[in-house]
C-alpha cells in the first residue's frame, strides 16, 4: 500500500512538473525606449534601437511571436514581476543585487561607464575632489549605486528619470557632469547637435562589483525555460553572424566585449 502511494505521488509530481512547463508562443519584452542607441521612441510612438532589433531577432530564432512594451526605467523590474511582460531587454547590467529578484541570461553586450562634461571642466575624481560636485545619474541604476557606495557624504548625486533630463541640466549648468554608459552618452549627447562642446572626462569604470558582468536579459525566476531558450538564441545569433550584423548598425566597436 505504501509503495503504491509513493508511486502515485511520484507520478503526480511528474505530471505537475510537465503541466508547469510553458510552451512559449509569444514573448513580450519590456524595453525602456529612452536610452539610445539601445532604445528610443519615435514621435509616432514606435520603439527602435539595438534592444528592439535584438528582441525581434531572438523571437525569430526561437520561432515565437514578438511583442515589445515600453516601460519607464523606475518600474521596469516591478512590471516584469507583475507579468506586464515576460523579459526585460533594456541595457540592464547583471548584478548580484538584481539577481536576488530576477534571473538573467548570459550577457548580450558589455559597455564601459564614463563621465561626460562640458569641455574644459576640471574635476579630480577623488572623495575630496568630488566634494559638493553635482553629478547626474539615472535613478536606480548601477551608476547611482556606484556613486552612493564610493562617495558617501562627498558627491552631490542628482537623480533623473531619464538621461535626456540629465543632459538638459548639464547644458544649463545645473550639474557639472553625468555618469552613464559610454555608448548611451555618445548617442544621447556627444553625437547630437552641440555635442562637440562636451567630452568624456575621468576614468572608465568597469568594476563588476558595481557594474556587473555586462548587460543581460532579465526573466522571472520561475520562467527558467524561457531563460534557457533566450540564452541558446543569443549564442545562435552570434554563431550565425546575425548579432554582429545588428550591432554594426549601432556601434563602431565590438559591443559584446571579451
Amino acid at each position: 500500500m505504501k509503495k503504491w502511494i509513493l508511486a502515485a505521488a511520484v507520478v503526480s509530481a511528474l505530471g505537475a512538473t510537465s503541466l508547469q512547463a510553458k510552451e512559449w508562443k509569444t514573448v513580450r519584452f519590456g524595453i525602456e525606449g529612452a536610452y539610445p542607441p539601445f532604445s528610443w521612441t519615435e514621435p509616432s510612438g514606435e520603439l527602435k534601437g539595438f534592444d528592439v532589433d535584438m528582441a525581434n531577432a531572438l523571437c525569430e530564432e526561437m520561432q515565437v511571436k514578438c511583442q515589445v512594451v515600453a516601460q519607464d526605467w523606475d518600474g521596469i523590474i516591478p512590471s516584469l514581476l507583475a507579468r506586464k511582460y515576460d523579459a526585460i531587454i533594456a541595457a540592464m547590467s547583471i548584478t548580484e543585487e538584481r539577481k536576488k529578484r530576477v534571473d538573467f541570461t548570459g550577457k548580450y553586450a558589455l559597455i564601459p561607464n564614463k563621465f561626460v562634461a562640458k569641455k574644459g571642466t576640471d574635476i579630480e575624481f577623488t572623495k575630496e575632489g568630488l566634494k559638493g560636485v553635482k553629478v547626474g545619474v539615472q535613478r536606480a541604476t548601477t551608476h547611482d549605486k556606484y556613486l552612493t557606495d564610493n562617495y558617501p557624504g562627498s558627491v552631490e548625486i542628482v537623480r533623473y528619470g531619464s538621461f535626456d533630463d540629465a543632459y538638459l541640466d548639464l547644458k544649463a549648468g545645473r550639474i557639472a557632469t553625468v555618469l552613464g554608459d559610454a555608448s548611451a552618452l555618445e548617442e544621447g549627447l556627444l553625437n547630437k547637435e552641440g555635442g562637440d562642446g562636451y567630452e568624456f572626462i575621468g576614468p572608465s569604470l568597469t568594476d563588476p562589483k558595481w557594474f556587473g558582468d555586462g548587460f543581460g536579459i532579465a526573466v522571472r525566476k520561475q520562467d527558467k525555460d524561457l531563460t534557457k531558450q533566450l540564452d541558446e538564441a543569443i549564442l545562435s545569433l552570434r554563431e550565425k553572424g546575425i548579432y554582429q550584423e545588428i550591432a554594426s548598425k549601432y556601434f563602431a566597436y565590438d559591443v559584446y566585449g571579451q
